[in-house]
C-alpha cells in the first residue's frame, strides 16, 4: 500500500515539471554553429525498466528521460530562494559517441508542481568534437533564457548559482564565478506570479524539436551548500526532496544522492 502510495506522489511530482528554457539554444545558434533549439518539456517518469540496474544511495527514485536532481516540494507557497555551489566539469562524448553534446546544471524556483512559472538560472557546458564550451543564462518562464554577458567558466572553477524572489513577481538570478570574481546579475519585475512550491536543483538533458538533445558526460556535478529560504525565513536543505535520476534506453545513466547541505548528481551512462 505504502509502495502504491509512493508511485502516486511520485508521478504526479513529476507529471507537472517544466525543465528550462524553450529557446535558449535558438539564440546559441545564431553564434554558434554547434547550438540546439531548445524547446521546454514536461518531467515525465519513464517506465522503470532499467531501475534495478541502478545502485543509488538515495532511498526514493523516480526515473526521467531528462531530469536529474531534487526537488523540494511544499503545499503552499513556502520558498524564497534556492542557491548551490558546483565545480564546472569537463564534459566529453559518452563512449563510442561522436559530435556535439550538452548538458545543463541549474537551481530553480518552481516548475515542478507549479506550472505556471519558473525563475531560474544556471549554466550550460557543451562538447563538440572536444572544443568545450560554457555559458551562462537567466529565465523566468514562460519566457525564454537569457545569455549572460561578462562572465566565464573554466573546468575546475567553483561557481554559485541563486535565484530569489523578493515577490510572486520579481526577482534576481544571480551566478557568481568564484575562482575568477566575476558577478552577473539579473533583476525581474512584472512576471508571471511563482507559486513558491517548489526548490530544485538540476542537472538537464533537455529536447530540441521534439526529440533530447545528445547528452553529455558530465562526469559528476555536487551542489554544495545547497540550500533554500522559506518565507518564514528559514533554510532548509534538500534531504528528503524528491530525486530524479535520467534513464534512456532502458538503461539509468545518472545516479542522485543528497544530504542535509548537497546534491550529488554523477553520470554513470
Amino acid at each position: 500500500m505504502f509502495a502504491a502510495l509512493l508511485c502516486q506522489v511520485l508521478l504526479a511530482t513529476a507529471a507537472f515539471a517544466i525543465p528550462t528554457s524553450k529557446a535558449r539554444f535558438v539564440q546559441r545558434a545564431a553564434r554558434r554553429a554547434t547550438g540546439f533549439a531548445h524547446q521546454s518539456q514536461p518531467n515525465t517518469l519513464s517506465d522503470g525498466t532499467a531501475q534495478t540496474n541502478l545502485i543509488t544511495n538515495t532511498s526514493h527514485v523516480a526515473y526521467s528521460p531528462n531530469w536529474a536532481g531534487a526537488v523540494l516540494v511544499a503545499d503552499t507557497a513556502t520558498y524564497t530562494s534556492v542557491t548551490g555551489s558546483f565545480v564546472v566539469p569537463t564534459p566529453s562524448e559518452p563512449s563510442g559517441g561522436s559530435g556535439t553534446y550538452s548538458a545543463s546544471a541549474w537551481v530553480g524556483i518552481d516548475g515542478d508542481t507549479c506550472q505556471t512559472a519558473i525563475l531560474q538560472t544556471g549554466v550550460d557546458f557543451t562538447v563538440s568534437d572536444s572544443d568545450v564550451s560554457y555559458d551562462a543564462w537567466y529565465e523566468w518562464f514562460p519566457d525564454f533564457a537569457h545569455d549572460f554577458s561578462g562572465i566565464s567558466f573554466a573546468a575546475g572553477d567553483t561557481v554559485t548559482v541563486t535565484v530569489t524572489a523578493t515577490s510572486t513577481t520579481g526577482g534576481t538570478a544571480t551566478i557568481t564565478n568564484e575562482s575568477n570574481g566575476q558577478t552577473v546579475s539579473n533583476t525581474f519585475s512584472d512576471q508571471p506570479a511563482l507559486c513558491e512550491t517548489n526548490a530544485e536543483w538540476i542537472v538537464e538533458d533537455f529536447d530540441s524539436g521534439g526529440s533530447l538533445v545528445p547528452f553529455a558526460n558530465f562526469g559528476t556535478v555536487t551542489f554544495t551548500g545547497a540550500s533554500a529560504t522559506t518565507n518564514s525565513g528559514s533554510t532548509v536543505g534538500p534531504a528528503g526532496a524528491s530525486v530524479f535520476d535520467i534513464e534512456q534506453n532502458n538503461q539509468v545513466i545518472t545516479d542522485v544522492s543528497t544530504t542535509d547541505n548537497s546534491v550529488t548528481i554523477s553520470y554513470v551512462g
